[in-house]
C-alpha cells in the first residue's frame, strides 16, 4: 500500500514480532509506540495523541488512566502477589470474581475456570466439550461447529475455531474435529430478494443439515460470537440465534457464547446473549472483564456440562488440566474491581444514553460513496469499503488499509477488519463530544481514502 506522507514515526524495533505487520506494511516506516494513555486518548513517543477508537484491541472499556484499578493491583500485590488455583487451593479475588460471574450470567451457571485470554479459555472450552462427551460415554461425539469469518482466538484449537483462511495458513490449521458453517452476514451473503428472516432460517438450515451429514451422534458444540468483532463486526439478522438453538437442541449439541468483545455491556446490554436471546451452555469472556488492565479471561459452564466433568474427574484421579496463572490473584482482582466500577458507575445506562449518538453518526457514513455497509449496535460497529454500492464489489484490502493509516493521520485509532471493513469499539466511558470528535475524523480519513482510491483508479467503472 501506499503510505501516508507525514505519518508519525517511531524508533525502529528489529527484535519485535508485530502480528499483522506485514498486512499493513507498517515495516515500511517503523512501528506506531504508544507511550501515555488518558481517558480515551493515547500519545505516542513523538507527543502525537489519537483518540483510541477500538479501545485497544476491543477491551480497554475503561479508558487508560482509570487509578482505581492500579490501586487494586498495587494493593493486591502488597497482600498476596501470586497464588494457584491447583491441588484445591485459591484466593479470595478468584472466590469473589467466580461468584460475580455467576450472578451476572444471562443463563443459569455452575462453575467458573481462568485463563489470561480469550483463546486460552476458549483453547479449553475445546477440552471441556471433549470432556464432557467421554464422561458421558460418547467418545465419538466430538466435532464442533464455528462459522465462517468467526474469530475465536489463535491457539492450536481455538485458532482452528476461527473461521479465517488467513489464520490457519501455514500453521497447520485447522485441526480435526473443527468444521465451520456459513456466515451470518446478511448484507454480504443473502440471495436477491431474500429477508433477514428468511436468510436466517437458510442459515439455521444449513447447520441442520450439516449436523445430519456428520452425525448428530458426532457433533458436540457450535461456537458463536453474539456480533462477530474482528471478521467485521457482522450482526446476526432477525431471528438467527432463535433458529440456531432449536438446531442445537433438536440434535443435543451445546451452546458456546463466545462473549470475548461483546461482553459487559458493549452491545448496549451486559452481554450479548441478553442482546439477542442466547442461552448458553458454556460463556467464555475476557478482555472487558479487567477493562484490559491486566491478562484475565474465564470459561464458564452451566451444571449439565459440569456434573458429568466432576464425575468424570474423580474416575480419572484428578481434572488433571489448568496454568500456572490460572486465578492468578492480581488480574483477579482487578476485575473484580472493574465490575464494581461498571455498577457504580451504571455503565449500563450510560451506554444505552450514549449509543444512539454513535449510531446515528454510524448510519451517516453510509452515505458516503465509499461505504457500502454501516453497521453496528451499542457502542461496536464498522463500514464495509465497496467499490460500487450497487453490485457491492469490494475492494482488496490494501483500501481498508489505507483507511486505517489516514485515522493515524488525523489522530484516531481504528482497525481494518476482515479485509474491507473498518471497525470501531471505543472505550464505553466516551462522552457524545468525544464522538463527534471520533467520527469527524474518521470521516476525513474516509475522504482521503477516497482521493487515494480515484488517484489509484481502483473505483469500479461507471
Amino acid at each position: 500500500m501506499t503510505v501516508l506522507p507525514n505519518s508519525p514515526h517511531a524508533r525502529d524495533i528489529k527484535n519485535v514480532l508485530h502480528p499483522y505487520s506485514n498486512l499493513v506494511k507498517h515495516e515500511e516506516k517503523g512501528p506506531l509506540i504508544l507511550d501515555e494513555g488518558d481517558g480515551i486518548y493515547v500519545k505516542d513517543t513523538e507527543g502525537k495523541s489519537y483518540i483510541e477508537g477500538l479501545a485497544g484491541l476491543w477491551c480497554t472499556s475503561l479508558g487508560f488512566n482509570n487509578e482505581r484499578l492500579v490501586e487494586a493491583a498495587a494493593n493486591q500485590m502488597r497482600k498476596l502477589p501470586y497464588y494457584h488455583a491447583f491441588f484445591h487451593r485459591s484466593s479470595m479475588p478468584a472466590i469473589d470474581l467466580a461468584e460475580r460471574l455467576i450472578e451476572m450470567a444471562p443463563a443459569p451457571m455452575s462453575k467458573v475456570w481462568f485463563a489470561n485470554s480469550g483463546s486460552e479459555a476458549n483453547d479449553h472450552m475445546v477440552k471441556f466439550v471433549w470432556y464432557y462427551n467421554n464422561a458421558l460415554g460418547r467418545p465419538e461425539k466430538k466435532k464442533i461447529i464455528a462459522r465462517i469469518g468467526g474469530y475465536h482466538g489463535i491457539a492450536v484449537s481455538s485458532g482452528s475455531l476461527t473461521g479465517m483462511p488467513l489464520m490457519h495458513a501455514g500453521f497447520d490449521l485447522p485441526i480435526h474435529n473443527i468444521m465451520h458453517t456459513g456466515s451470518p452476514h446478511y448484507y454480504r451473503f443473502a440471495e436477491d430478494g431474500e429477508s433477514e428472516e428468511d436468510f436466517a432460517t437458510r442459515r439455521a438450515n444449513e447447520l441442520d443439515q450439516m449436523i445430519q451429514d456428520e452425525g448428530p451422534e458426532t457433533v458436540a458444540a457450535f461456537v458463536a460470537e453474539p456480533i462477530m468483532g474482528a471478521g467485521g463486526v457482522i450482526l446476526p439478522p432477525k431471528t438467527y440465534f432463535e433458529k440456531i438453538q432449536a438446531v442445537l437442541k433438536k440434535h443435543d449439541v451445546l451452546m458456546v457464547a463466545d462473549e470475548v468483545i461483546c461482553g459487559f455491556h458493549r452491545t448496549g446490554n451486559l452481554f450479548g446473549c441478553n442482546t439477542y436471546d442466547i442461552q448458553p451452555d458454556i460463556m467464555v469472556v475476557a478482555k472487558q472483564l479487567s477493562s484490559a488492565y491486566l491478562p484475565i479471561s474465564a470459561t464458564i459452564i452451566n451444571e449439565k456440562v459440569y456434573q458429568p466433568i466432576r464425575d468424570f474427574s474423580g474416575e480419572n484421579g484428578v481434572l488433571a488440566t489448568g496454568f500456572t496463572y490460572s486465578g492468578h490473584p492480581v488480574p483477579a482482582a482487578v476485575a473484580v474491581e472493574t465490575l464494581k466500577i461498571y455498577e457504580e458507575m451504571d455503565i449500563a445506562s450510560h451506554v444505552k444514553k450514549i449509543s444512539p449518538v454513535a449510531m446515528e453518526r454510524l448510519a451517516k457514513l453510509g452515505d458516503h460513496p465509499l461505504v457500502g455497509e454501516a453497521r453496528g449496535t451499542g457502542l461496536i460497529g464498522a463500514v464495509e469499503l465497496v467499490k460500487d454500492k450497487e453490485t457491492k464489489e469490494n475492494f482488496g484490502p490494501e483500501v481498508a488499509a489505507y483507511c486505517g493509516e489516514a485515522c493515524l493521520e488525523h489522530g484516531l485509532i481504528l482497525r481494518a477488519a476482515a479485509g474491507n471493513s473498518v471497525a470501531f469499539c471505543p472505550p464505553l466511558i466516551i462522552q457524545e463530544d468525544e464522538i463527534h470528535q471520533l467520527f469527524d475524523r474518521w470521516e476525513k480519513a474516509l475522504d482521503d481514502t477516497l482521493a487515494y482510491v480515484q488517484s489509484e483508479n481502483l473505483m469500479a467503472a461507471e
